[in-house]
This record gives C-alpha cells, structure tokens and sequence, in this order.
C-alpha cells in the first residue's frame, strides 16, 4: 500500500483569517484533519465533507490525546495511504510539540511538511495592540514557556539574563505559574514598576486584556480569576497599547450577535458584523431547496420571450432561476425581450453577475414599493414572470392583477427549516450570553419559533435587543410577542449593520 503524507500546519492563534493561503489548501485536500484545542473551529469548514475530522486536543482541561497517542495517530493514518493534516494552534514549531511528532513521522518513514503559522505572541500581541519590538523602546524579543516539561530537575530558562535585559519577553502557557515568574523576574532585577500585559483568547472576538505590573500583576490575576489560555507580555512595550490598541477598540466588541439567516447567506452578514468587532453566532434557520418539479419554470423558460417583464424579488431568485437557465443550455440572452424589476440592491448585484443592469429598482424595498412604481404606468395587458419561493407574500401579483397585468408566478425554490439549533447557539441563548438577535426575513422569524418553539423562544430571548431588516420582518417578530429594537430605514444588511452598530455605542 502506497504511504501517506502528513502536514504539519499551523492555524495560527484563534481568528480564523489568519491561517496562511497553504495552510488552507493544506486542510481542504486532507483525507484526516487532525486538530487541537486553540485550531479556530471554523477552519474546520475549509476541509473536504468526507474528511474524518479527529480532535487531540484538550477536554475540561486534561488532554484528549497524550503526545505518543497523538504520533502513533499520524504515524497509522499515513501508513494507511492518507493524507493527513495535523492542524496546530499558533506555529507548529513554537512550543506546539511538532519537532516530536516530525520525529515520530521521520522515524516511521512517512513524509511530512511543515506549513508554518502566525504564533501567539505575534498574534495576541498585535491584536492587543502592543508591538513587541519598537526601535525607540526595545530592539529585541524572547519567547520564553511558562510551564517547562513536569520532568525537569530544574528550570532550563536563564532568569538572569532575562531579568536583567531591556527586551519584551512573552511567557506562553504562564497563567497557572504566573506567581513564580513574576517572582522569579524581581529575584534576578527586573524592575517591579515593569509594565506586564496578560493577553487571553487573542485574536478572537472573546480576547481579554489584562494590565499590570511585575509587582502586581499577579495578584489582578487571580483577583480577576484570569485563565489560561493566556500569554505573558512582559516590558516597556505594554504602555504602547494605551495608544495603539485597535481590535478589543471596534464598537461591537465583546457583543454577541446572533444571525439566522439561511447557511448559504450567512457568511456576508456575518462578516460585516465580525468586522465591527461581534462576536457572531450563526443559526440558519433556512434550508434553500429547489422545487419539488422544474416543470413550472422550464414551461415560463420556454417562452420567455413572450413575457413584458420580470420580476425578480430576491437574489435567491435570481440564482435559482439562471441555475435552471443554464441547465437548459440558456443564458441572459434568453432575457432579450423582457424589461427586468428587482427588489433591492443586492439582488440588482446578483442580476448584474449575470451581465444583465435591471430596468425597474423601486426606491421602496418591499412588494408595495415594487406596486406603487408599476402604479405610474399603464400596464393593462402586460405579462409578468415572477419566479417565486413557497409561501411568499401576493402583494405583488394581486396588485398588478388589479391594474391589468397577467402575473404567472412559478414556484423556483423552497424555504425548508432546518430540523435542530446548532448546540453552541443553544448553550450560549441558555447562558444568557447573546446580546442581539437579528432577522433577515419573516421566513428566519418563523422558522427560529418553530426551531424553539416559541414560549421557549421567548424566554431565550428575553433582555436580549431584537433586530428585524424591515417592517414586514419587524411585524412578524411583533406578532409573536417580541419586541423589536433595531429597524433600519433601508433594508440592507449594511444598514442592518450600522444600526446595530448605533444601538449600541450610543
């Protein structure tokens, strides 16, 4: 049997988007991913659907995995003809063991790679916003382990030369042993008035910083009940941060933010959130489906060109619909006779990725704004197309139907709710832990009660600030006994956003 090959790849230190453009690549080829506690979970996604995902990291604070378990691991799965990543917090090489594991690997015959990543002092330190090294303050930078191997007679770190040097030094893994470097570091003459910054979680939307100095930092630790994991950062550089500290500055950080948008839509609301600092929880509450039977839409497909217009009310129509264009072997060109209305500009953008500019984009995005402007014209006679979803709103085809209009609406895709909450979402809705609900349509309302159930929804949601993209969604969250804080005026997950962003830094 042909051997594997194992790479080793560091994930970096907790913001997924900090993984480096191999170490992705690495994961999504991987046959077995094989990741540690700090690996950020959604790099995890990158990896194929038939990927065995085996977790070695740590589980209420004791090891999954013991080291020689974790080598015998890799050395099975590649001999076994698999490609593996073994998918390391920070760098593999920076107190992450992976000098043991290339051992083992060396010593089995398998091949290996190193992918190296962006190590926790780095990361924390930058996100903390604390430069390690500054020409005008210190030239120089050790990283240094707060917890040496359990085996040791005596410490191996040279507390002298660290002590007496004017350099930044970062414990790694110092938390639990904080009280005896801080003493070992006033021992061998390092000033007590030492600025020391203790950085936990950094990179992440959680990260926490704590400031001190080497006489008292200690003692804010455990009066905070600071835990690991944390590193150290030790010298003048900390008081840097006072000017330079931009992550954990953001307006929305330390804010939980739920958004139940439907899985293959999240991610851009989700982004735009993250960037202002949220920490973002994703639940879909939509599964987008095709129709039952194409046969609808491919009879309006056949004869298109006899359509006046079309009315697309969401970019999911559109994707829908030019999936099953293509199918046919047709493109925009089959649109050549028919003017084109969209609801919205992000469906307007997703009408223009197919090369086609809309004629008709109410400056009201709702079905009524999309009536009041075919209202200023004479449509008696005309023929509509509006693919549609299941369960929409008639407000568009009964108000053109009123004015003359003959409305075919063909169902083009399905809303089907997801059958269970992901267990993080419902962990963090019974802890009390989400500061801000968001709902996107009526449909995310709806489905999100029928997930819960709704008196359970309710009491999840209580104290916790409800925002709904337009007046239809808001009625809906109305209608089922919640209250709605956040409304924006333009219904777009850019003002959705920034209106989140206002509640809550006003």
């Amino acid at each position: 049997m042909k051997k594997g090959f194992v790479y080793l790849v560091g994930a970096g230190p907790g913001d997924p988007g900090l993984i480096t453009v191999k170490g992705k690549e690495c994961v999504s080829l991987a046959d077995v991913v094989i990741y540690d506690y700090l690996a950020g979970e959604q790099i995890l996604d990158f990896a194929r659907e038939d990927a065995e995902l085996i977790y070695a990291g740590k589980i209420g604070g004791a090891h999954n995995h013991e080291q020689w378990q974790i080598n015998d691991l890799l050395v099975e799965k590649a001999l076994s003809g698999k490609v593996v990543t073994r998918l390391k917090g920070g760098d593999p090489f920076i107190f992450g063991r992976g000098g043991e594991e290339c051992e083992a690997l060396k010593t089995a015959g398998i091949g290996f790679e190193i992918v190296p990543g962006v190590t926790a002092a780095i990361g924390a330190a930058a996100y903390a916003g604390i430069p390690l090294t500054h020409r005008n303050v210190t030239t120089s930078v050790a990283f240094v382990t707060g917890h040496e191997h359990p085996d040791k007679d005596e410490s191996e770190i040279d507390w002298q030369r660290l002590s007496l040097g004017s350099g930044t030094i970062v414990f790694y893994m110092g938390v639990k042993n904080l009280p005896q470097i801080t003493s070992s570091l006033l021992e061998h003459g390092r000033a007590p008035d030492t600025p020391v910054a203790l950085v936990r979680w950094g990179t992440r939307p959680e990260q926490q910083v704590l400031e001190g100095t080497l006489s008292d930092i200690a003692e804010k630790a455990r009066k905070a009940a600071f835990k690991a994991p944390a590193i150290t950062i030790v010298g003048e550089v900390v008081k840097l941060r006072e000017t330079l500290r931009w992550f954990d500055s953001k307006p929305l950080f330390a804010k939980t933010v739920l958004v139940t948008r439907s899985e293959n839509q999240a991610g851009e609301f989700s982004a735009m959130l993250a960037a202002k600092g949220a920490r973002v929880l994703e639940c879909p509450t939509i599964t987008l489906l095709p129709p039952e039977s194409w046969g609808a839409v491919d009879a309006e497909i056949e004869r298109l060109a006899s359509f006046d217009w079309v009315i697309f009310t969401s970019a999911n129509g559109v994707n829908f619909f030019f999936e099953r264009l293509a199918a046919k072997g047709l493109d925009a060109r089959a649109f050549a006779d028919c003017r084109i209305c969209v609801v919205g500009a992000k469906t307007a953008a997703h009408l223009a990725s197919h090369g086609i500019k809309a004629d008709l984009m109410p400056s009201d995005y709702k079905a009524e704004g999309v009536v009041a402007e075919f209202a200023k014209l004479d449509i008696t006679g005309l023929k509509f197309l509006i693919p549609q979803v299941d369960k929409a709103r008639d407000v568009i085809p009964k108000g053109l139907a009123a004015m003359g209009g003959s409305v075919i609406t063909p169902l083009t895709y399905r809303n089907s709710t997801p059958d269970n909450i992901p267990a993080k979402v419902l962990q963090a809705l019974e802890e009390k832990r989400v500061d801000c609900v968001t709902f996107t349509s009526s449909s995310t309302v709806d489905n999100f009660a029928a997930m819960l159930g709704e008196n359970r929804m309710l009491h999840f949601l209580e104290g916790v600030k409800v925002a709904a993209i337009g007046p239809i969604t808001a009625k809906s969250c109305r209608d089922i006994g919640l209250n709605v804080d956040i409304e924006p005026e333009k219904y777009t997950l850019e003002e959705m956003t920034e209106e989140i962003v206002k509640y809550f830094t006003i």
